[in-house]
């Protein structure tokens, strides 16, 4: 027997997997990754229900009825769904008067289209007072609020091009500019003060006349 035995070997490398590794974890509940089609369409549905419930709330009864817990019961949700898809009431009146400014947008470039430029009158007195007191109401709260105030431009610059394009003219015309402030006046004069619509007509017909040349 040796009295003095050699040492043991080191030990060798750690064994190299021949396996490759599993699928990564799956992503935590309620996040976008993780959630089914289905689940993410009924959360688009919800959201789409709150917002259309802020957006009539405004245009029902102004700016300080759009509350977390008046949209909640108006879209026949729990509390907790509008905080959940609407951090702050901020966000929830952005996005209600943008889809406000989408839809008006929209709505008077099909009327324009149809009608024509001078018939804008006729759109105003045909268009739920309420629901443009509310459109106003937040486009004159913008002057406090930066965020809204970049909705309130996409809003004038919107016009501004509807009413370029009706005239075929570029929208840096000093003319478009012109003519859409003196629509946008006559209109919230209108909406505010009562005014007849046919003292706004008369005064939009005299300002196309010595605004655009003749034919």
């Amino acid at each position: 027997m040796n009295p003095h035995p050699d040492p043991p070997d080191p030990p060798g490398p750690p064994p190299r997997h021949t396996t490759p590794p599993g699928p990564p974890p799956n992503p935590p509940p309620g996040s976008p990754a993780g959630e089914h089609p289905h689940t993410q369409a009924r959360a688009r549905r919800r959201r789409a229900t709150l917002l259309n419930a802020a957006v009539d709330l405004l245009t029902e009864a102004g700016f300080a009825a759009v509350t977390h817990r008046a949209v909640a019961q108006r879209a026949h949700l729990p509390l907790a769904a509008t905080t959940y898809y609407f951090t702050s009431r901020d966000q929830l009146l952005a996005e209600a008067f943008a889809q406000l400014v989408e839809t008006e947008l929209a709505t008077t470039r099909t009327w324009i289209t149809h009608h024509g430029l001078t018939a804008i009158t006729d759109q105003v007195a045909t268009t739920d007072r309420t629901r443009q007191l509310g459109l106003w109401e937040l486009y004159v709260h913008a002057g406090r609020d930066p965020v809204l105030q970049q909705i309130a431009r996409r809003w004038t610059d919107g016009c501004v091009r509807i009413i370029a394009d009706t005239l075929h003219l570029p929208e840096t015309d000093t003319r478009v500019r012109l003519l859409y402030t003196t629509i946008s006046t006559l209109w919230l004069e209108h909406l505010v003060e009562q005014r007849p619509l046919t003292e706004a007509r008369a005064l939009l017909t005299i300002a196309l006349q010595n605004t655009l040349p003749p034919p």
